[in-house]
């Protein structure tokens, strides 16, 4: 089978979306860019996480044909692809549903660095312009407001991260949920410090050895 370990760790992560609160249902997203292959591994529409199989994983090439899979590609894919093509080192993508971006995402507004843990992401994470979902109208918004981030939230919708491996993509999400959490509490008791430019931009620079072999 094609691509069988990116589409293995596809069913993984999806799995973990539900298992750590990221989406409900079958919302959300996960792919994998194979760029040597041309190939994206991406979740299907609309099929419960829980009964994924490798084989349900769809394989779609860079412009959205469909190379393989039993089920049409997830409705995002043009979001997927739209970060593999504007963003060459970001191999993997994560789309969520989860509560606090999302909640972020419908007040129309940034998330700011109210931790150093936003520094995964960028400086900050911003609010693209609303479109539809499944639209590549969506996709551009998206890319627009991500050029100097590797995370988005989508207006109304929800959180996209991006990363050079599915485990950084899957953790980026994670990492700016917590962000947003901790963003919106912090503003239901009070005016939350927000951390300058200069202390993100040692943060960005730490973060580049981060987790990497010494």
């Amino acid at each position: 089978m094609k691509l069988l370990e990116e589409r293995k760790k596809v069913v993984q992560y999806c799995q973990l979306l539900l298992k750590s609160g990221l989406t409900k249902g079958t919302g959300g997203n996960i792919s994998i860019y194979a760029p040597t292959e041309n190939c994206v591994a991406i979740s299907p529409s609309g099929v419960p996480y829980d009964s994924l199989k490798p084989e349900d994983i769809v394989l779609i090439d860079i412009d959205g044909n469909k190379i393989e899979g039993n089920y049409k590609p997830s409705s995002e894919w043009a979001m997927h692809t739209e970060v593999y093509k504007q963003k060459p080192r970001m191999k993997s993508v994560v789309h969520t549903h989860s509560v606090f971006a999302k909640t972020l995402s419908c007040l129309r507004e940034d998330l700011p660095a109210i931790s150093y843990l936003v520094a995964v992401a960028g400086k900050k994470v911003a609010c693209a312009q609303y479109a539809s979902f499944g639209t590549q109208e969506l996709a551009n918004n998206a890319l627009a407001a991500m050029t100097d981030s590797k995370a988005v939230l989508l207006a109304n919708h929800g959180l996209l991260a991006a990363g050079e491996t599915v485990e950084e993509a899957f953790n980026i999400a994670e990492e700016i949920e917590l962000c947003a959490e901790v963003y919106i509490r912090a503003r239901g008791v009070g005016n939350p410090v927000i951390l300058d430019d200069a202390e993100m931009d040692y943060m960005l620079e730490r973060f580049k050895s981060y987790g990497k072999p010494s």
